[in-house]
């Protein structure tokens, strides 16, 4: 089944359009990747899909029902959450308070309930709750963001990035976590330029190019295709 389904997406800032009439389906239960490189266009995608920059034209449909003109927070509620490039913690607030910002929808014991299966997942959480988020590492950091993303209980979980700028080992630790999220059943975008991870998490993978899509195969069909291949893939 498809979750997620874009129909001829545009999106701009301005007099630049930074998407253009892109075409991306997302099957339910699986983790589908984004490659391309700087200026590609995938943080567009995203923050299009999100309603975080405005749509010109086309079509956003999850679950069957159109939100193509949805505002970001129907967007949310629907089931779908971001996990930004760079993380955006608030660095003077504690691990605790970040998580409990991903689930400010939810009622108060609903969202506690939510904390304690954080903790379950990633006990170091539990143990340093009251640490502020800024003397964490970029690792840590991360596993925050995307434990903060989970938060809402999210039917798709959207990741922008989540290995940049990480350590070897830390990249390890974020995609172990995914694992884990994937395993459960969630469905997941995620946009990259890290090709290892995708190859290992994706069964699908575009690319983009100047917000298009250029390429659109499973991984293994990408690794045959000698042209993206030699771009995206490393050869």
């Amino acid at each position: 089944m498809t979750l997620l389904t874009l129909t001829g997406l545009s999106v701009g800032y301005g007099a630049v359009e930074a998407l253009h009439g892109v075409d991306l389906d997302v099957a339910a239960g699986t983790v589908t990747g984004v490659l391309g490189a700087n200026g590609a266009g995938k943080t567009s995608l995203l923050m299009g899909i999100m309603g975080a920059t405005p749509r010109r034209s086309g079509s956003i449909r999850f679950d069957g029902v159109e939100l193509g003109h949805a505002p970001t927070g129907r967007i949310v509620e629907a089931g779908i959450a971001l996990c930004p490039q760079n993380r955006r913690l608030f660095p003077s607030m504690s691990i605790e308070d970040n998580l409990l910002l991903g689930a400010t929808l939810a009622p108060a014991k609903v969202a506690r309930e939510r904390l304690e299966a954080a903790y379950q997942r990633t006990p170091w959480f539990a143990e340093r709750r009251r640490e502020s988020a800024g003397r964490l590492s970029g690792g840590q950091q991360q596993l925050v963001a995307i434990a903060r993303a989970l938060m809402s209980e999210p039917r798709l979980l959207m990741l922008d990035e989540p290995s940049s700028g990480l350590s070897p080992v830390a990249v390890q630790e974020v995609r172990a976590l995914l694992e884990r999220v994937a395993a459960a059943g969630l469905t997941v975008l995620l946009v990259e330029q890290n090709t290892h991870l995708v190859q290992h998490l994706c069964s699908s993978v575009y690319v983009l190019a100047d917000g298009r899509v250029v390429g659109h195969d499973t991984v293994q069909g990408l690794v045959e295709n000698d042209l993206l291949s030699d771009a995206y893939l490393g050869g």
